[in-house]
């Protein structure tokens, strides 16, 4: 005999209880599977699944039990206002990347040029060319599949107005070239043991790790960011959760002003923006 979906969901919650969110786990897979909103697992709760649909559901908690990431499950993460394809060539979104698009987009205005470097599945790039079609945006990574992906990404909304190529941060880009740069670089320290755990155990090292303090990059893109921004150019970095004070004294020390921090919806600080001298 077949199960319900909520049956179905019992059963998926006793797979992962060792998780640290299965019925999150469970509803998003089962959601994947039975091509649904939540809602429908509630109103059609006593409806059972077909062969296929149960077979497909125990194979997902399967690889979820050995730690692997949802959204590279699924194959897509919800972002802003997007739901973006994943992979493992990339980091996986996060939530608390918003951060920067929020940050960005009131300094936006028509005409202006704008790059996000690491761009990843283009989450940044994306998000911000979704709610202003009146800018110019280009994504760029070092990584070619990921830049690969990120166009893929591009396409499904037809956003015509990102342009991506491939280089190592603004090693490609000209002086005064850019009225905003804005990026979520890699920033773990080399040792750091969360690096064993969680989702990151399937995320490319790469795009994690910098350097013995978490800062290789940043410290880079702060320094080509004060040749490559227009004068009164913006810079906005997203940073680990204890490393705002020396970035901000990265950003001083390369001649930014209007330095400010600014926390993620966990009350983390996880982002600091600045202006070049005019």
């Amino acid at each position: 005999m077949l199960p319900s979906i909520r049956e179905a969901q019992a059963y998926g919650r006793t797979c992962l209880a060792d998780s640290n969110s299965p019925d999150v786990d469970v509803q998003y897979l089962l959601c994947h599977v039975l091509t649904c909103s939540p809602t429908r697992l509630l109103l059609d709760a006593e409806t059972d699944l077909t062969e296929q649909q149960w077979q497909d559901f125990k194979q997902l908690i399967t690889r979820r039990q050995t730690g692997e990431p949802i959204a590279h499950i699924t194959g897509s993460r919800g972002f802003w206002s997007l739901d973006l394809a994943v992979n493992n060539s990339t980091l996986i979104p996060r939530a608390d990347t918003e951060l920067l698009v929020a940050l960005a987009l009131p300094k936006l205005q028509p005409g202006m040029r704008i790059i996000d470097l690491g761009t990843g599945t283009g989450a940044i790039a994306l998000s911000i060319a979704h709610e202003r079609p009146d800018i110019t945006i280009i994504a760029s990574d070092f990584h070619l599949q990921a830049v690969k992906l990120a166009q893929q990404n591009a396409q499904s909304y037809r956003l015509d107005h990102v342009h991506f190529f491939q280089a190592s941060w603004l090693s490609a880009c000209q002086p005064a070239q850019f009225d905003m740069v804005i990026s979520n670089p890699p920033y773990i320290e080399a040792d750091d043991p969360h690096l064993q755990q969680g989702d990151v155990r399937f995320e490319p090292l790469s795009a994690l790790i910098s350097g013995p303090d978490g800062l290789d990059d940043i410290r880079q893109i702060i320094k080509q960011a004060a040749i490559c921004l227009k004068p009164g150019g913006w810079l906005l970095i997203e940073h680990g959760h204890d490393q705002s004070r020396a970035v901000q004294q990265l950003f001083s020390e390369a001649g930014f002003v209007q330095i400010s921090a600014h926390q993620d919806f966990g009350g983390n600080d996880r982002v600091v923006i600045a202006q070049l001298t005019l």
